[in-house]
């Protein structure tokens, strides 16, 4: 008997649990319901933009969101890729990793980090990392590594000299800011990644990668995994974690949607809920991109395993760059491209997502001569990006409820094996009067105590805590029991019982 839950389908333990409506894992049976996905809400002003009163500064150009938010000891900390000028009219540079701070997570600050002499100055926040160029950083805070050196985890995305295509390279520190890098290649593929969480025990890094598919045909941008079991030593086999369908002749050039850069995930313990970019590619004669064409769409996706994700609903765009464009430019209208990353936070009683918003305007090619006195505005009308957020009531990613003809139904949890003093169910749910629990044994075989007239019901009418009780009381006696939850809906006049996620405690 264990102090945690533990989930036979696939091997997770974990001290608490989320059942997500939407994860078919922990709720694969159901009749009469089915998904309701929610559409969060969008700030239109931006939390973090480019430095255009400093154009000697690392993100006079861009802040892209191939980035990371983490709320730290109160204070939510920014990690993200600046776009700046060249040092030739016309040309941009990208990188190098900045950093910024908020007391809100809605209005960031750039501290003087003064550790990278940029441009003649030590007055900005660029992160000191000994590579020429660096684009995306993925970090998270590891309380369970007892070196306090490596409390924080990073992976960026690094250019090596005698590599034409860009990997990943990691990095530690103690405090998030004065980072030690790690090996140059410890992956061999060429990938760019948005994705980097822990997970059962185990580090992933989720990222666009291009190994070839059946047959050995080319592929276009699609989503694949790097494991390790301590971030020292990565394994050199990859996995397919996520993919849209390819044509007979795929490609990077090709129009065709595919997915950018893989996936960007949130633990909640047994389960991950994240966000991939639909890669809307229209690329151009002569522009395999799709300079001022191609669009990103954010898509919802969950995992049980780290490794393999999918859609709860298929090809459904989760978060629309029509409907949270990037700030446009005046006279002037570009695509927007969404930038997903670790940006997933629980923060209260709202779940926030951090994204980008990629101005997919064409940049100046540096044999273009520009006006000194014009190039300021010349750039803000083209190449822009900057972070934005989305938010959630708590969770909420999407319910089960009822058909819209049907006003009864029921839903079965996966086996779950409880920890030794039984534990606490709460529903995240609205009308939450209309649903019973019953708890059965593992072969589906109904508890009498704890199921029919004896099930499971609870007193708060709705909301994103509603804690369930038994006529019998506490579960403690079904320690160390594996079991499964039978949630039954009942509609009990014209309001529709909505079920968002049911968490298991101790």
């Amino acid at each position: 008997m264990t102090k945690a839950f533990f989930f036979p389908t696939t091997g997770i333990q974990t001290p608490n649990a989320t059942l997500l409506a939407i994860d078919d894992y922990s709720l694969p049976l159901r009749r009469n319901l089915c998904y309701y996905l929610t559409k969060p809400s969008y700030r239109r002003e931006p939390v973090l933009t480019p430095s255009r009163e400093d154009r000697d500064a690392p993100d006079f150009i861009g802040t892209h969101f191939y980035g990371t938010v983490l709320l730290d000891e109160g204070k939510y900390r920014m990690w993200y890729y600046a776009v700046g000028l060249g040092d030739k009219p016309g040309e941009l540079r990208e990188g190098p990793i900045c950093y910024a701070e908020s007391d809100d997570g809605l209005h960031f600050v750039k501290p003087k980090l003064r550790q990278v002499l940029y441009k003649g100055s030590l007055e900005n926040n660029a992160i000191a990392l000994p590579d020429p160029r660096t684009e995306g950083v993925e970090l998270i805070k590891d309380e369970d590594d007892p070196d306090p050196k490596r409390r924080y985890k990073a992976v960026y995305e690094s250019f090596v000299p005698s590599r034409r295509y860009p990997t990943m390279r990691t990095a530690t520190s103690p405090d998030g800011l004065h980072w030690t890098a790690g090996p140059e290649t410890p992956v061999a593929e060429a990938m760019e990644q948005s994705g980097f969480y822990k997970f059962n025990g185990l580090y992933f890094v989720n990222a666009q990668m291009w190994p070839r598919g059946e047959g050995g045909r080319k592929r276009g941008r699609q989503g694949h995994v790097a494991v390790s079991p301590d971030f020292d030593r990565w394994l050199p086999e990859i996995a397919e974690s996520f993919a849209l369908p390819e044509p007979a002749e795929g490609g990077n050039e090709k129009g065709y949607d595919q997915v950018h850069l893989g996936n960007a995930a949130y633990s909640l313990g047994n389960v991950l809920v994240g966000l991939y970019c639909m890669w809307h590619a229209r690329p151009n004669p002569g522009d395999w991109f799709g300079l001022a064409t191609t669009s990103g769409d954010l898509g919802l996706v969950v995992s049980n395993d780290g490794f393999h994700f999918r859609e709860p609903v298929k090809g459904q765009v989760y978060i629309s760059e029509k409907e949270n464009p990037a700030t446009s430019a005046p006279g002037f209208f570009y695509p927007t491209i969404l930038e997903q990353c670790n940006g997933i936070l629980n923060v209260g009683d709202e779940t926030r997502i951090y994204h980008g918003r990629w101005r997919n305007a064409p940049y100046v090619n540096p044999s273009i001569q520009v006006d000194k006195s014009k190039e300021d505005q010349f750039y803000q009308d083209l190449y822009y990006s900057e972070v934005a957020l989305a938010m959630l009531p708590r969770d909420r990613w999407g319910a089960l409820g009822l058909f819209p003809d049907q006003a009864e139904g029921s839903a079965w949890s996966c086996p779950v094996t409880l920890p030794e003093g039984g534990c606490q169910v709460i529903l995240n749910a609205d009308h939450a009067s209309a649903l019973r629990v019953e708890i059965a044994d593992e072969r589906f075989n109904l508890l009498p105590v704890y199921s029919g007239e004896q099930s499971g019901i609870t007193q708060v009418e709705g909301g994103l805590d509603c804690p369930v009780a038994w006529p019998a009381g506490s579960l403690q006696a079904l320690g160390g029991e594996t079991v499964r939850f039978r949630i039954q809906v009942k509609k009990q006049g014209p309001a529709e019982p909505r079920l968002y996620a049911i968490y298991l405690s101790q």
